[in-house]
């Protein structure tokens, strides 16, 4: 390579025009503006998303109650309570999985396995007598019990402690959503609430669920189809 070829090759090089400090400033605030207006989208359409999950696992619910009313002619017991605070912790674990009862062991234990409880730690949990949702006696008059929810995922459910007895939960897969929101004082345990007869709905039963995103409430229930910024539900 001769030396005039060289000296216009470093001359090319010298003439790139490179940016200035004050463009580059200009671009990153650019970048700046945008992200401002696409993170609060981003926020907005993961809130929608976690109220979509949650209103479809609720109506899953729902017509799980239906089925099971359908069967038995009843929707299951509330927790004895009587008020919509008392649908904190509640049975429907038990009552829509089914359960089948050990007279020895006094032990009730779900068709799928997943959760037993001491017949008497039921009642001092959910202030009832037993489970209508249960396989009884044997021969003719077997009566079997029916999973209304089979094949439930194991991010549909949690325990907690209710009256100083660790009880199985249905809950919502989106959790929280917020990290610091424990109903139950379990992390990621946010459990669908269950009064029967409902206080919202007195000839039925009222079922719901409460998000909080970015430090607001949001619930999702069975007596508004609208979501409710809020509540002052617990």
């Amino acid at each position: 390579m001769t030396m005039n070829k060289i000296g216009n090759q470093k001359s090319e090089i010298g003439n790139v025009r490179a940016f200035t400090l004050i463009e580059l400033l200009v671009v990153i605030s650019i970048m700046g503006i945008l992200a401002g207006f696409t993170f609060p989208v981003l926020k907005m359409v993961k809130r929608q998303q976690y109220l979509k999950i949650a209103r479809a696992e609720l109506e899953q619910v729902a017509g799980a109650l239906d089925n099971y009313k359908a069967q038995y002619g009843a929707y299951p017991p509330g927790n004895g309570a009587g008020t919509i605070q008392a649908g904190l912790t509640n049975q429907l674990y038990y009552e829509l999985l089914g359960t089948t009862y050990n007279s020895t062991t006094k032990y009730y234990m779900t068709l799928d396995s997943s959760a037993t409880i001491l017949d008497t730690a039921f009642t001092t949990a959910f202030n009832v007598g037993g489970i209508i949702n249960c396989t009884k006696g044997s021969g003719e008059d077997a009566a079997s019990a029916k999973s209304f929810l089979s094949g439930l995922r194991a991010n549909r459910f949690g325990t907690s402690l209710a009256n100083g007895v660790w009880v199985t939960n249905l809950v919502t897969s989106v959790k929280g959503p917020d990290e610091n929101y424990r109903p139950l004082g379990v992390a990621d345990v946010n459990p669908f609430r269950y009064v029967y007869p409902g206080v919202q709905n007195p000839n039925s039963y009222d079922l719901w669920v409460q998000l909080v995103i970015s430090g607001k409430t949001n619930l999702i229930c069975n007596w508004n189809k609208q979501v409710q910024i809020n509540s002052p539900l617990p």
